[in-house]
Formats: structure tokens, sequence, C-alpha cells
């Protein structure tokens, strides 16, 4: 017998021993009470004793015999369980052919759709480069025309600049040789009016002389002779003697102008 079964018995009999003992103070509770009640109701005899009686004490029963030892049984050995192998997975139904057909259709249908996109994409891609590199090119060509045009036009106003410039130049260029030539006018007048021929003079008699003119007018120093008039030196003398009188020179009132009248060369001749 096993040691749980054991256990088990002992238990059992000790509650049972436990309710018994219950039901006996029960009865012995019931029983005094209802033996109290009965004496109430009767008169009370007093028997005096002069010794008391023996009390012959309770009998009371041995207790039982322990059960006896039960040695445990050694536990016996598992039966020993045959690793099973696992089951091999069943092989899955082959497909029916239609529905093969209409699988490896729709992987081919997708395929083909993912390169038929993956080209639209890379030739869109392309075109947009070359749109951009065509833009580029564009805009490229338009800035250097832009940029050819501009310098055009600066060389063609440069051009214009310069030539108005030289124009405007030339111009007064004329303008001061027309004031210079009418001053050199009116110093030879003036020096004429106060020549005073000599007689028996050619006309065919020249005379050339170099005067420095001070901005004033004055002559620096005697007339220097360039060219006698030959024979005759009187002319020589009066050319002179009139270029002398004729101080202070006409001279234009544009300082500029006089670098011109610096160093003047006169010529006279008799019939001028």
């Amino acid at each position: 017998m096993s040691t749980h079964a054991i256990r088990s018995r002992d238990e059992a009999l000790a509650g049972g021993l436990a309710f018994a003992m219950h039901v006996l103070f029960m009865l012995l509770l019931v029983f005094g009470v209802s033996w109290q009640h009965k004496q109430a109701d009767t008169a009370v005899i007093v028997d005096l004793w002069r010794e008391l009686p023996a009390v012959t004490p309770p009998r009371t029963e041995p207790p039982p015999p322990p059960p006896p030892e039960v040695k445990p049984e050694p536990p016996k050995p598992a039966p020993k369980v045959e690793a099973k192998p696992p089951p091999k997975p069943e092989p899955a139904p082959a497909p029916k052919p239609d529905i093969a057909l209409k699988e490896k259709q729709e992987r081919e249908r997708k395929l083909k759709a993912q390169q038929e996109a993956e080209a639209k994409k890379k030739l869109a891609a392309e075109k947009a480069r070359e749109m951009e590199l065509e833009k580029k090119k564009r805009a490229e060509a338009e800035a250097l025309k832009l940029k050819q045009a501009a310098e055009a036009e600066a060389k063609r106003i440069a051009a214009e600049q310069q030539k108005a410039r030289e124009a405007l130049a030339a111009q007064q260029a004329a303008a001061q040789a027309k004031v210079v030539d009418e001053y050199k006018r009116r110093i030879s007048e003036k020096i004429r009016r106060f020549i005073v021929l000599p007689p028996n003079v050619s006309d065919a008699a020249q005379v050339e002389f170099q005067v420095t003119v001070l901005p004033g007018g004055e002559i620096l120093g005697p007339p220097k002779l360039l060219r006698s008039a030959g024979s005759i030196p009187a002319y020589d003398a009066a050319v002179e003697r009139a270029i002398i009188r004729a101080q202070p020179l006409p001279l234009p009132p544009d300082p500029a102008l006089m670098r011109h009248f610096r160093e003047l060369n006169l010529v006279f001749r008799p019939k001028d």
C-alpha cells in the first residue's frame, strides 16, 4: 500500500473518532438537561451519610492498537515510451493545369507591366534631361546673343561718340583756325597801316620778319629779319619800324589760342 493510501486511512479514522466524541457529548448534554428538569419537579430528599461511599473510577477503554506499519512499495518504473518520428508533411496537391497556367500568365503579365513601367519611367527621365539640356543650351545661346548685341551696341555708341568727338574737334579746330587766321590778318593790316614805302620799291619786293609776342600784344625784343627785300634795304627798315609802331598787336580773347601767336612770321609785299 502506498504512503498516500495510509495517510488517507489515518485521516478517515481520526475524523470518525472526532465525530463519535461530538455525538457522545451531545447525548450527555441532552440527558443532563432532561435529568435536572425531572429532579426539579419532585421533592428533594437529602440522605446524610456518615462516611462517603467509595467512588468507583469510570472505566476507560484502552486505546486501539496502532495500525501495522506498512512499508511503501518501491515506485514502479515508468513504462518506456518510444519516440516516434514526426509525421512527414504531406505533399501539397499539385495545382490543376488550368490554375497553374493562369497563375503563370498572371505572373508574366505583372512582370511585363513592371518592365513597361520602368521603361516608361526611364524614357521620361531621359526626355526630361534632354529638355533641361536643350533649355540650358537655348538660355546660353540667348545670353550669348544678348551679350554680342550689347557689345555691338556699345561699339556702335563708342564709334558714334568718337566720330562726334572728332567732328567736334574738327569744328573747334576749324573755328580756332578761322579765329587765328582772322587775328593774323588783323595784325598784318595794323602793321601795314604804319609802313611808309620808300621810293623806287619794286612790286616784287618781299620781306619777312619773326616776332615774339607777349600775352598783352607787345613784342619781346626787336623783330628778327628772316628774309630781306634784297637791293632795297629801305623797305626792310620801313617794315621793321611799322611792326614796332603797331604795338600792342591785336590778339584773340581766348588764352588757349595764344600758342598760335607766340612766334609769328610776318610776310609783307608792297602791293598787299
